[in-house]
Formats: C-alpha cells, sequence, structure tokens
C-alpha cells in the first residue's frame, strides 16, 4: 500500500469510526501504522520465513546467491548491524541475524557468565528474539519518521519535486526486519521441552531454528572436546516438534536447521534401538567400538549387542558413555545429514574443527548423492585460528605442488614475521574468497560468524580504555570514536535521535498539538551534530 493510499484508507476508517472529531488525525495515524507494519512476532516469522525460501530458491538457482549474518548478543548491536548495511549497500537483501547461544550463556544469563553447555534460562533465549526486532522494527520507525520530516519539509518550501522524491522513497521503504536463525541449542529437554521452547521462540519472532544432535544434559560448545550425541530417532522426535509447533502456530515455511555435531562428537550417552539389521539404530550402533566377548568368559555388569551372529560388547567408560570407533566422524555426519532431511529438516549444519572447504565439500558430495539439493549453514567461527589455518593449507598446497618453501616454519606461521610475505598474502586472498568459493563447492547456503561482537566489544573498548587512561585522555576518545563516527556517518553520533527523541517529539506533536513540549528545540546539544 502507497502512503498516501494508507492515509486515505486511515481516514476513512476515522470517520467511520467518529474519531476524527476526537481531534485524531489521519494523516498522523496513517504515519504510525506505516511505522509499525509487524503487529506481532508470528506476523514477521511468517514474513521473514517467506524471504527465506525465496532465498533458498535463488540459491539453488545459483549459488553465488548465498546469504549471510552475524551474530548478535543485543537488539542494539542487530539494529545498529542493520542500519549500517543499509548505508553501504542500500539494501539488507540477503544478510540475516545471528542468535548464538554460546553469546546468551556467556552474556545475558541472570547467573554471569557461562559456558556454552545449556545451563542458561531456556527463556531468555525468545526474550532475545523479542528484543532484537524491538530494535530493528525501531530502526524502521525512525528512518520513516525522518522522511516524514522531509516530507514536510519539502511541501512546506512548495518544493514539490522533492516532495515526490520523498514520497516514493517513503513508499519503496525496505525494513530492517530480517530472518534470524536462532540457536535452540539441543532443544533444553525431551521434545516436549522443545516443542513448548520452540513456540515461544517463533512467537518471539524466529523463522528458523538451529537445534543439534547432542545430549541435552550434557550439551557442550561445537568446538569444545566431550561432546555426547543422541541416536537418530532420538533427535528426529525433536526435529518433528519443532515442525509441529511452526505449523501451529500458522508458519508453514518455518525452517529447521539441523546441526551435526558427530565429527568432533565421539560419545555417545546410549545403545541404539534397533529391529532389524541395516535399520537406523542399527547403523548408528555400527559405529561403536566394540570388542568380540567370548560367552564363556561374560563379567558382572557388561553389556552386549549381537551383530551377525556374534556377541560384542561396546567399549564403556567410566562415565557411563559408549565410545565411537575412531576415523567414523565422517561417515556418521553424512548419515546423520541424510536422515534430518529426509525426516523433516530444511538446511544442515556440520560442525567442524577447522575452515577447509575441501574437508566439508567431500561430505557434502556424499549427501548430494542422496538428497541433490542440501543446503548448509556454515559457522565461520572465530574459534578457529583463520591466520594459522589458512597460512598452513597454503604451506601444504606449495609443498604438494613442489614449490620452495624453505622460507616457512609450518608451526610458526603466526608470526607476525611472515605478515608480508607471499604466502601470507595468498592465504588472506582464500580468507576474502572463502565464502563464496565454499558457497559454491561445497553447498553453503548461509555463511555466519557466530560471536564477531563478542569479539568486536572486547576489542573496541580495550582500545578505548588503553587511549583514554593513558597519556592521550579525552582526545582517546574524541579522535579514535566521535570524531570517527562523524567522519565516518555513524549515525549513533547523535545519540538521542538514535535513542527514539524525535520520535517521542513527534508522538508528542500527534498527542498534544501546540502544547506539546518537545525535546528536539533549539537548546538541544545535539544540533551540535547537525552538519554530521
Amino acid at each position: 500500500m502507497t502512503y498516501q493510499a494508507r492515509i486515505e484508507d486511515m481516514q476513512q476508517h476515522l470517520d467511520r469510526a467518529g474519531f476524527s472529531v476526537a481531534g485524531i488525525d489521519g494523516v498522523n495515524a496513517a504515519r504510525m501504522a506505516a511505522q509499525n507494519p509487524f503487529q506481532t512476532g508470528l506476523d514477521i516469522a511468517r514474513h521473514t520465513a517467506r524471504v527465506m525460501r525465496e532465498d533458498m530458491a535463488a540459491y539453488d538457482a545459483d549459488p553465488a546467491a548465498y546469504t549471510q549474518s552475524l551474530g548478535c548478543w543485543h537488539g542494539f548491536i542487530a539494529q545498529q548491524k542493520m542500519i549500517a548495511i543499509k548505508k553501504h549497500f542500500g539494501t539488507t537483501k540477503r544478510r540475516y541475524l545471528y542468535l548464538s547461544g554460546w553469546m546468551v550463556a556467556a552474556l545475558r544469563s541472570e547467573f554471569g557468565p557461562l559456558p556454552d553447555q545449556s545451563m542458561h534460562e531456556k527463556t531468555s533465549v525468545p526474550a532475545l528474539i523479542e528484543e532484537l526486532y524491538t530494535f530493528l522494527k525501531q530502526a524502521d520507525a525512525r528512518e520513516l519518521g525522518g522522511l516524514f520530516r522531509e516530507l514536510d519539509a519539502a511541501r512546506e518550501a512548495g518544493d514539490e519535486v522533492k516532495a515526490r522524491e520523498v514520497q516514493n522513497r517513503i513508499d519503496n521503504h525496505e525494513t530492517h526486519v530480517v530472518p534470524i536463525i536462532a540457536d535452540i541449542d539441543a532443544g533444553f529437554g525431551n521434545a516436549e521441552a522443545t516443542y513448548l521452547l520452540a513456540k515461544k521462540m517463533i512467537e518471539a519472532g524466529a523463522c528458523a531454528l538451529q537445534i543439534e544432535n547432542q545430549v541435552s544434559d550434557e550439551k557442550q560448545c561445537g568446538h569444545q572436546d566431550g561432546k555426547v550425541t543422541v541416536p537418530h530417532e532420538d533427535f528426529l522426535q525433536k526435529i518433528r516438534a519443532i515442525r509441529y509447533a511452526f505449523l501451529e502456530l500458522g508458519v508453514p515455511e518455518g525452517i529447521i536447521v539441523a546441526r551435526t555435531d558427530s565429527l568432533g562428537a565421539g560419545l555417545t550417552k546410549q545403545i541404539a534401538y534397533s529391529t532389524a539389521p541395516g535399520d537406523l539404530g542399527d547403523q548408528y550402533n555400527g559405529f561403536l567400538d566394540c570388542e568380540e566377548v567370548d560367552p564363556a568368559n561374560v563379567t558382572n555388569g557388561q553389556v552386549f549387542i549381537s551383530r551377525e551372529g556374534k556377541l560384542l560388547a561396546p567399549r564403556r567408560l567410566p562415565s557411563n558413555l559408549y565410545q565411537f570407533r575412531a576415523g567414523t566422524g565422517e561417515d556418521r555426519c553424512v548419515l546423520d545429514c541424510i536422515t534430518a532431511l529426509q525426516h523433516g529438516a530444511d538446511l544442515l549444519w556440520i560442525e567442524t574443527e577447522k575452515p577447509h572447504i575441501e574437508q566439508i565439500a567431500g561430505m557434502v558430495d556424499r549427501i548430494r548423492e542422496v538428497i541433490p539439493n542440501a543446503k548448509l549453514v556454515y559457522n565461520n567461527s572465530p574459534s578457529f585460528n583463520w591466520t594459522l589455518n589458512f597460512r598452513q593449507q597454503v604451506f601444504d598446497a606449495w609443498t604438494a605442488a613442489g614449490k620452495d618453501v624453505s622460507a616457512y616454519v609450518r608451526d610458526r606461521l603466526m608470526s607476525i614475521d611472515y605478515d608480508g610475505t607471499d604466502l601470507a598474502i595468498e592465504a588472506d586472498e582464500r580468507i576474502r574468497t572463502f565464502q563464496a568459493d565454499a558457497a559454491k563447492r561445497a553447498g553453503i547456503f548461509h555463511h555466519l560468524i557466530t560471536l564477531p561482537t563478542y569479539h568486536t566489544a572486547a576489542l573496541s573498548t580495550d582500545n578505548l580504555a588503553r587511549e583514554y587512561f593513558g597519556e592521550a585522555g579525552m582526545l582517546g576518545y574524541v579522535k579514535n570514536v566521535q570524531r570517527e563516527e562523524i567522519r565516518q556517518g555513524i549515525a549513533c553520533v547523535k545519540h538521542q535521535n538514535m535513542a527514539g527523541s524525535d520520535i517521542g517529539d513527534d508522538h508528542k506533536d500527534y498527542f498534544a498539538g501546540e502544547a506539546a513540549l518537545k525535546a528536539g528545540g533549539k537548546d538541544n546539544t545535539m544540533n551540535q551534530f547537525a552538519a554530521a
């Protein structure tokens, strides 16, 4: 609906309801409605699910059309990210949000900083989703409010050309509200618990939920040791629970991202139930580290499985966990992924120990032999030492090609001494093109960085503290923060506007007219930044 049509529609509604005589202005009401197009979190989930499905189809047609996101731990961070994207690229297309369970645990729990082990309050996850979208909706209201003021100024000046140009920008305004891929960990309990939490996350606005195949009460960060997986049927119950949650809430296009941690998980908590040779349970159990047992030598407390007429004892640890055979990780990942896609998942996530395109592609090729349009979400994790990994990849490639690498020591390639070398330059170029190359070769539809804003907050605060509390004093802030905000056009330099002061003044005008006591008068110090 165009801006003018919205005004006319609102005015007709006011006339029918008799509100026009009560000092309610149709233009003001239409503007407020335009600034708040999503009435509920479910409106957001339905809209963003459609966007994400369209992007998935576009990627299937052209792998260059991959999508990206950065993990955000606060609504303000998400808001500034999307404002920056619109400023630099003119559109939010194919740029999403990611909500990391790691950052919720580390930064948003009432217990204080926690490791990524599902110990934080489960309700903190939907609460953060709601917060993220509250800030993105405010970004819409702020941007449109500025356009409405531009429109009024153009009309007051009698500049109809400018007025039509601004009205066209209003009619074609692109929302800051984008899809979110939200981390539900291992479901925080059984399938029913997963379903209940999924509903809360969807109601808050999430269109895509990521769930992993670890044991819920033994959950570990995907880049740490000690991970324990569950048999496929246990995991599929939770995938079904999430799908039912989407369907119940009227979001049939909701996306399920099935994550497998099997590549780095060497343990399982239970032996899978099997009724026939070759079924899912039997395949899962086939990866267990077992030894054949002589029935005459059975000892107390042993657990056995039978296979092909043999009695086998799975290797059980003092923790009561069972161990998989070494070297089976990739095979287990492939089976996990095929099974998840065959039972309702839409996208895959393979947690790897390093960013290596051919390692990922090798597994995806096998998955696509069964499901040709299989697609991945990939964690471009800060847990990887990207510099060292890619320098070693180049070193290994040069060695295999017979190139002279005598000037380099492989284990010391992180050293600053190598920063300007040909090897380092090639490694950096591989890092630069990693996402595009992996999208094309390894089926990665969505690239995300889980924890970037955790690290940028730490880095920027360290830099400010070093300067401000050192010899630079106040210049440490002015030169490195405020002046850079002005030079780079960072909207937050006008922090009162970003916090909603001008939106509030607009509302005061609507509600009180000439009696409004507004904040944006001539004595507001933000006027010093008018030319910024």
